[in-house]
């Protein structure tokens, strides 16, 4: 819905934080043949679908090395937990230096997640070794997917209207490593294994009566679910763990829907896409950033940001859309009263549409 009534919630910074273990993607490859040419028939054809999705390297949770001992999903899990907590306070005080702030300032405490599960969830885990206050609101989230990172800071923005002198932070940790099915040779889980790295991205937001800085005002937001989509994306739950489920029809259902659904949105607040310089996008992939470009008949160079993201990190689910914002803030090319759209899909299928003003 538009929310037209001020003070709007201020978006102060984005922390981002990325495992030391970076390895390029002609060496994954090499590791993904060796685990898979002796049951798949076509290795080649492996190897092209992970050249495709245009990633340059990824960084992963654990050493190339750690990996082939977690043959369950209980030791994926585990070792999810233990990065998790590392990497979401690492990113949380890199937000808040960025914006300033104190763990002391924070009063709500948003996570979301869709690579692990665990209770005490990680927000919960993280309040004694940020040094929260006890009395910090948390609101963990798990199942969003890659839509998690846009919609999930529209609620927090939500939540900040009805508490405008308060400052929330919204914390998406994502570590797809270790969710790989390795005896799934399905064109979905190869995909993904070629597609999707691990990271974590903090966005610290400040109610309108507390925020100061030039952040950007978050105007209004619409989620937007399409009617029998379910098995779009989203997870299997099976004895090894998660089993993606990704369809081929991604891009098309973008093409199909969102220059309408953003048209519509805009038009709520009295806007069009032209007025729109700066298109914060979900890095979905190269199939899916150009269905943005083509359904939105974005000028060139508009997803600059989110190619260059998926190039440099890969797909990091619901932290990706949040990187691009980093990377768009840290630029400072805003100016005061640019406007700015944030969006991001995933499992439903559904849509989430973030309106920010400079």
């Amino acid at each position: 819905m538009i929310a037209s009534r001020p003070p709007h919630p201020v978006v102060l910074s984005v922390g981002r934080a990325l495992p030391e273990h970076h390895v390029d993607q002609e060496t994954l490859i090499a590791v993904f043949r060796e685990l898979w040419s002796r049951k798949h028939h076509n290795a080649a054809r492996l190897e092209d679908l992970h050249r495709a999705v245009g990633v340059g390297g990824r960084h992963l949770a654990l050493p190339l090395s750690e990996y082939p001992p977690l043959d369950t999903f209980a030791k994926c899990n585990d070792a999810w937990l233990r990065v998790a907590v590392d990497l979401g306070e690492r990113a949380v005080r890199d937000g808040l230096a960025r914006a300033g702030l104190a763990p002391a300032d924070v009063d709500q405490l948003f996570f979301v997640t869709v690579t692990g599960i665990a209770t005490p969830s990680v927000d919960a885990r993280l309040m004694n070794r940020l040094g929260l206050r006890p009395g910090v609101r948390r609101t963990p989230v798990f199942g969003l997917g890659c839509v998690a990172g846009a919609a999930v800071t529209a609620r927090a923005a939500d939540a900040l209207r009805a508490w405008p002198g308060e400052v929330a932070v919204m914390l998406s940790v994502e570590l797809c490593s270790l969710t790989l099915q390795r005896d799934d040779l399905s064109v979905a889980n190869l995909v993904a294994s070629g597609l999707f790295g691990d990271g974590a991205a903090a966005v610290v937001l400040a109610g309108g009566e507390r925020a100061v800085g030039p952040g950007p005002r978050v105007l209004a937001t619409r989620s937007i679910f399409y009617p029998d989509s379910e098995r779009v994306m989203g997870w299997d739950v099976v004895e090894g763990g998660f089993k993606v489920v990704l369809a081929a029809s991604v891009p098309q259902i973008v093409r199909e829907h969102v220059g309408g659904d953003v048209d519509r949105f805009l038009a709520d607040a009295g806007l069009t896409r032209r007025q729109i310089r700066h298109w914060v996008a979900h890095t979905g992939g190269p199939k899916v950033l150009e269905a943005f470009e083509t359904s939105l008949e974005l000028p060139e160079g508009a997803l600059a940001r989110s190619w260059r993201s998926l190039s440099e990190v890969g797909n990091l689910s619901s932290a990706s859309v949040l990187f691009v914002l980093g990377e768009l803030l840290d630029a400072g090319e805003a100016r005061p009263g640019d406007l700015g759209l944030l969006l991001a899909m995933g499992p439903g299928f559904c849509a989430e549409l973030v309106l920010l003003q400079w």
